[in-house]
């Protein structure tokens, strides 16, 4: 044995042999460094360690586990092939279900509980990711690397690890926000129920402002959305709306057997208040009386079934638009708004016909003002403002403006709507925004004009006419059988609220043919010219989204 070891190595020098002995130990533990350079780089030149480097980072950022698994570290690398093959099953599923069965992937997606599984999976997902980028950095042998390029590959790793481990740390807190947002708007009641194909929301703008003895719904809307396609009917009820009828298996019809007709103090927004402070015994079971009633009056007056209700705060609305970049609509008309005056003077501004894309305080001015115009062409404009907002209110809004959208939501809502129905009207919403939104006011002008007073004495039977009408127009019908049904007479009619910028009616000029100016405005105010004035904002009930 000493003798051929002896033949073997006559003629190399000492230092040949060290070398030998450690190629041959470099084999037996990684192989032959030429046919195997991401295990072992120690033969490399500068250039193929740079390529190794960048191809087990790809590795570590496309496929976790795989930089591990080509270098030899197996059990890491199978455990993030694993994760890695799981990750991707989902998303997969995910993806086969928005298209097969896309009500109950998003209602499984809003569901509290697999959230907060999803919030502690992306957690560890952070975890494991940052523990194999760590490895990754081990495997890649930065001191080996030319000097020159070290600061580019560490750039490089770092930001990738940065936008994969920590993109999922950002998801996990992205989604425990989420569920925090949902579960403070959102309560556990009983689902909102279908009627005739239709959900039924009422919808109220809340104004508690100075000077108004408790809560009064500023606006007050029905959104009929079709169960099928998600096709909206907005009906608007003004808030001085008299005499208003209620649902036959209402509370308050013993209280109201006639309606709530006590006169010019029973304007319907003035129910929720009434309600609220004397007769919240009749709803034992309800978290918000005030609102029941005014479900019930809405149920009379249209003829359906209101199952369901959302109160948005009116500063908090403000903050939802501001959340989402803002709102565009154009307006046909001049509409005053408490601004800078071109004097430099705090007082009444305008705005003209023009597009605007309004901030939040700007869409609220916009929707709420009446100065100089009437509660119908307002309702008109609040609901231009409400279809401009669904119809903005897309997907990359959503992902972009998450965090802001969910904090206003969380300011600004109340609603009956359970949080397990979350991703069922959401999926809704994702169908009406291929749709036209129709629209009706149940009162001018789409019944009769101003002078007829229409809200102060209704034709119901007119009304649920007009409604029936446009839901069986979609497909749907109500019902009735539980409602009030006056006999009076019939209104057979078609509004005509979504006209084309091309047939809105012209706009006001000066009594002299020239266009109106803001100086003009100006000075029609300061020189008490009110019919000026209200003639100049004739038209600002002409708004459409975008």
């Amino acid at each position: 044995m000493t003798n051929t070891s002896t033949r073997n190595t006559a003629g190399k020098s000492e230092r040949q042999i060290r070398r030998d002995l450690n190629n041959r130990l470099r084999r037996l533990e990684y192989g032959a460094a030429k046919d195997n350079l991401l295990k072992n780089p120690g033969e490399a030149t500068f250039g193929q360690r740079a390529k190794r480097a960048l191809i087990l980072m790809m590795l570590t950022a496309l496929v976790p586990g795989g930089a591990q698994s080509v270098t030899g570290n197996h059990r890491l690398g199978r455990i993030g092939l694993t994760v890695t093959l799981i990750n991707w099953t989902i998303i997969i599923l995910a993806i086969l279900g928005l298209i097969i069965a896309r009500d109950f992937t998003m209602s499984l997606a809003f569901n509290q509980y697999v959230q907060s599984i999803g919030i502690f999976y992306l957690a560890a997902i952070s975890v494991g990711w940052f523990i194999l980028w760590l490895d990754t950095a081990r495997l890649i042998k930065f001191v080996k690397l030319k000097p020159s390029a070290r600061p580019i590959l560490g750039f490089l790793l770092v930001a990738l690890m940065v936008i994969t481990s920590g993109g999922a740390a950002y998801g996990a807190y992205l989604l425990n926000s989420s569920t925090s947002s949902l579960g403070a708007i959102f309560g556990s009641g009983p689902a909102v129920e279908e009627t005739d194909g239709r959900y039924n929301i009422l919808i109220m703008g809340a104004d508690a402002g100075e000077g108004r003895t408790g809560l009064r719904p500023d606006s007050i809307s029905v959104a009929s959305i079709n169960a099928d396609t998600g096709k909206i009917v907005l009906f608007s009820i003004p808030r001085n709306f008299q005499n208003a009828r209620f649902a036959s298996d209402s509370p308050l019809w013993e209280v109201y057997p006639d309606g709530y007709t006590c006169g010019d103090s029973c304007i319907i927004n003035g129910l929720y208040t009434d309600v609220t402070s004397n007769y919240s015994d009749l709803y034992p079971t309800a978290e918000d009386p005030g609102a029941e009633a005014m479900m019930d009056a809405a149920s009379g007056i249209l003829n359906i079934d209101v199952s369901g209700y959302v109160m948005i705060d009116m500063d908090g609305f403000s903050e939802l638009i501001d959340a989402m970049g803002g709102v565009e609509v154009t307006t046909g008309g001049y509409t005053p708004y408490r601004g800078t005056r071109p004097d430099g003077e705090w007082g009444n501004a305008w705005w003209g016909p023009e597009t605007y894309t309004f901030n939040g305080d700007d869409a609220l001015g916009f929707a709420r003002s009446r100065k100089w115009s009437t509660d119908y062409s307002r309702i008109q404009r609040q609901q231009c403002v409400q279809q401009a907002m669904l119809s903005q209110f897309d997907v990359p809004t959503l992902v972009t403006r998450f965090e802001g959208i969910l904090g206003a939501g969380e300011q600004m809502v109340e609603t009956s709507i359970p949080q397990s129905q979350v991703g069922s009207f959401l999926n809704l919403g994702v169908k009406s925004q291929r749709q036209e939104m129709e629209r009706l006011t149940i009162g001018a002008p789409d019944f009769g004009d101003q002078g007829e007073q229409f809200s102060t004495y209704p034709d119901f039977d007119e009304v649920h006419q007009r409604v029936d009408e446009i839901l069986s127009e979609d497909g749907t019908a109500p019902s009735g059988a539980h409602l009030m049904q006056p006999t009076i007479g019939m209104y057979f009619a078609q509004a005509d609220n979504d006209e084309p910028t091309a047939n809105w009616e012209p706009v006001p000029t000066q009594p002299d043919g020239s266009e109106i100016t803001e100086e003009y405005l100006m000075w029609a105010e300061d020189t008490g010219q009110e019919r000026l004035l209200s003639e100049a904002a004739e038209t600002n009930h002409q708004c459409h989204p975008g």
